[in-house]
């Protein structure tokens, strides 16, 4: 089985990861002592990469990274990349979304979409990268208590109206943006004889 250091230090993205890819591959945590990685590349996938390179690097395995970004049409596309740092750089997700809600107040168009870029990078640079989006739309408030980060006001067109945090963790992993980057990502392993099958 294939040994792979998670990236992220995220515990609630952890989770999602070690859901979604269940046995394929075994997954290894973040070292404690690598620092903060800057993750100024200006993309997603370029994020994704400084941070699986960054602990590839120190660890001498394969990193599994990945980076996710919101995009709002109302707001030309915003946050985007800056997802996570919306209202500021030490915002809380709770920060985040009532910045995202004030931004959006008296808007009729709420139409956004998550978009994820998953990557698994080798210390020699060998790269596999995969791609998953999921369409939906802003809600006016918050719904929910699951999930983490933007989940109270994203309401996924494919789940009859609910948010993803009113899901459980597997019907969100069923549909998510993480969900589809991930699956697509261990399609790509399997395919090229990486890791097998799993569960």
């Amino acid at each position: 089985m294939l040994r792979v250091v998670v990236a992220s230090a995220n515990p609630g993205k952890v989770a999602e990861i070690a859901a979604i890819l269940g046995d394929r591959v075994e997954l290894v945590p973040r070292p404690a002592d690598v620092g903060e990685i800057v993750e100024d590349g200006g993309t997603l996938e370029a994020n994704a990469r400084l941070k699986a390179a960054a602990i590839a690097t120190a660890t001498g395995l394969p990193a599994l990274a990945d980076d996710t970004g919101l995009e709002v049409d109302a707001l030309g596309g915003a946050p985007g990349v800056e997802a996570a740092h919306y209202a500021g750089p030490h915002a809380t997700y709770a920060d985040n979304v009532s910045k995202l809600l004030r931004e959006l107040a008296g808007s009729k168009d709420r139409a956004a979409r998550f978009r994820t870029v998953a990557l698994l990078r080798w210390p020699d640079g060998r790269e596999v990268i995969a791609h998953g989006v999921i369409e939906g739309r802003i809600a006016p408030a918050p719904t929910g208590d699951g999930g983490f980060g933007y989940d109270p006001v994203f309401l996924p067109l494919e789940a009859g109206g609910k948010s993803f945090a009113q899901m459980s963790a597997g019907e969100k992993n069923a549909i998510s943006h993480r969900g589809r980057a991930f699956r697509a990502l261990a399609a790509e392993l399997r395919s090229s004889g990486v890791c097998d099958e799993g569960d």
